[in-house]
């Protein structure tokens, strides 16, 4: 509740989100906030929390506008290498009571908010900048950032090899076939991810397979390739096996993939994957033509493929050809 100056009374006020805009720095911001006012007389209230609301609002569309570093950043910052404000501040060159300013929400210049942002958004920068002005700070905070810089190079090296591992799993099939064409590769990618989850305990790639009217699709790898159409996909690659982000056990899978459904085509393939459980659960209430890009979840993948493998009692990956040839028996008998 406030006091409504028009009403002369406590009221319960409402709220209601609107566009507001305001003049900083001599430009006109416009940010999404929020409005409260008297249910009787409909006059606008002053509440401390809506007004705290608006400014944070305000203050995060200048920034956005400006492309100027925020708050959660520069704190990010500050986690990613372990480093307090006090030796950021010597290493950068500036006065603490600056970067301190900055945490405490006060908009940088420029210049400043660049060079955050630079340190930020790469960790060989501020290893440099570690490395410059080390004398700067003590030994013990020199150690704990150099240490959290080694963390942070290795987790950014991961992502970047967790985004590259479907591309590197279609090469390897393409390298291993002397004949695919666009549909058997999505097909291959899926029995792939299905059976080195259950023989190795983990998804292959973290990439989602959508239920394509053509069967299970990982939709990057396919605008790759698609304009082969229904050829088999005949491209330069300058790559050769030691290029691909691949463990042994991964190939051991894969090759067993290769061999037992390799040999089929894209089109028995697909209707192989149209006799599943996953594709067709996922397309459940859909008629066979209808379009769509809903994900078959990775859990129906693995508990199917897990089915599988008790079923046909696999006990390595070679035993992966019993199932293929139920499959292909059943769709042509």
């Amino acid at each position: 509740m406030t006091f409504c100056e028009e009403c002369h009374d406590m009221v319960v006020y409402l709220t209601e989100d609107i566009m507001k805009e305001k003049v900083v720095k001599g430009k006109i911001i416009k940010f999404e906030g929020r409005r409260a006012y008297c249910p009787t007389c409909k006059k606008d209230l002053f509440v401390e929390s809506i007004h705290d609301y608006n400014l944070n609002q305000l203050d995060a569309a200048y920034r956005k506008a400006e492309k100027l570093i925020t708050v959660e950043e520069i704190q990010n910052l500050l986690e990613l290498y372990d480093i307090g404000k006090k030796p950021l501040a010597c290493l950068l060159g500036w006065g603490e009571v600056t970067l301190n300013r900055y945490v405490d929400g006060a908009i940088p210049t420029r210049n400043y908010s660049n060079t955050l942002f630079e340190i930020l958004s790469d960790s060989k920068a501020f290893e440099k900048l570690l490395e410059t002005n080390r004398d700067k700070i003590s030994n013990v905070a020199y150690n704990k950032s150099k240490a959290a810089i080694s963390r942070a190079q290795q987790s950014m090296f991961k992502e970047s090899t967790d985004e590259n591992k479907i591309e590197s799993v279609a090469k390897y099939l393409l390298l291993n076939l002397s004949e695919v064409t666009p549909l058997a590769l999505q097909k291959l990618l899926y029995y792939s991810q299905g059976f080195v989850k259950v023989f190795e305990g983990k998804y292959l790639f973290k990439n989602d397979c959508e239920a394509w009217v053509h069967g299970p699709v990982y939709a990057d790898v396919y605008h790759k390739y698609k304009n082969f159409g229904c050829d088999p996909i005949d491209v330069a690659m300058p790559f050769d096996m030691v290029d691909l982000n691949i463990t042994s056990s991964e190939k051991e899978v894969l090759d067993s993939v290769i061999n037992h459904f390799g040999c089929y085509s894209g089109k028995v393939l697909e209707k192989m994957t149209h006799s599943e459980s996953p594709w067709l659960e996922t397309r459940a209430g859909l008629s066979d033509s209808d379009l769509s890009k809903e994900i078959i979840k990775k859990d129906l993948i693995k508990s199917y493929f897990e089915r599988i493998k008790q079923k046909y009692d696999m006990l390595n990956t070679s035993d992966i050809k019993d199932y293929s040839r139920d499959l292909f028996t059943k769709l042509t008998s």
